[in-house]
């Protein structure tokens, strides 16, 4: 416990802004992001981009989806078949962005430049900026527990992404499904619209946040790991 606690201490002195700690019996620490810190995370991933593979290959799609796709992917045509697994993983980004659309629509969000012929390879959101995860107190408004099921999924992918060590030992396609099922998951018990939206129109905003992560994730992985198209509706 006593070299737990010195541990702790001197990394607390480097990221106390970053993580809270705490240490139990026998000298475990356990270590938890931030309310701020993951808040911050999620704004880059909703209005910023995964840098590497993915983003090239959006950049190359053309409206009908065709395009070379990053890496060594080679040169891709659509529409072509993909795996039903596949296509799952591709309904959800697909729902994402419908969703994400369908709200700047009716006014929830305001986007500068809302694509129409290809999927995003990130939102540039004009109001609310930045999206408002934190409650006055400083606490993250997405709460439910398929919320933070879907947050946790973001972390292990995006994990995976920007670990190199593990990414070639990963299997994409499960990872895919994996992250599409904790969207549907989400979807289905965590409302957008109706009185969510009104009040407060935060919480609301915030779970468009969350969907505008979720499909930048789902993008990359279809695009930059997968090597298949990435719909902006189906």
């Amino acid at each position: 416990m006593e070299l737990a606690s010195a541990i702790a201490s001197d990394i607390l002195g480097i990221c106390e802004d970053v993580f809270s700690i705490k240490i139990v019996p026998p000298g475990w620490i356990h270590f938890e992001l931030t309310h701020s810190t993951l808040a911050t995370w999620l704004q880059s991933l909703a209005v910023g981009s995964l840098r590497g593979k993915g983003e090239q290959g959006s950049r190359e799609q053309g409206a009908g989806g065709a395009g070379k796709q990053g890496g060594d992917q080679g040169t891709i045509d659509a529409p072509y078949p993909v795996p039903n697994s596949l296509f799952a993983v591709q309904y959800a980004h697909a729902r994402c962005c419908s969703l994400v659309l369908l709200a700047h629509r009716e006014g929830l969000i305001k986007l500068r430049e809302p694509v129409a012929n290809s999927s995003p390879a990130f939102w540039s959101v004009i109001a609310p900026n930045p999206i408002p995860w934190l409650t006055s107190d400083g606490v993250l408004r997405l709460n439910h527990p398929d919320e933070r099921r879907l947050i946790g999924e973001l972390v292990q992918v995006v994990d995976n992404i920007e670990c190199p060590d593990v990414s070639g030992s990963v299997k994409w396609e499960k990872v895919g499904l994996n992250l599409s099922q904790a969207f549907e998951k989400f979807w289905s018990n965590c409302r957008i619209w109706g009185e969510v939206k009104i009040t407060p129109p935060e919480v609301a905003q915030a779970r468009l946040g969350l969907l505008m992560a979720t499909q930048s994730v789902l993008r990359y992985v279809l695009e930059g790991n997968l090597g298949v198209f990435a719909p902006l509706e189906l």
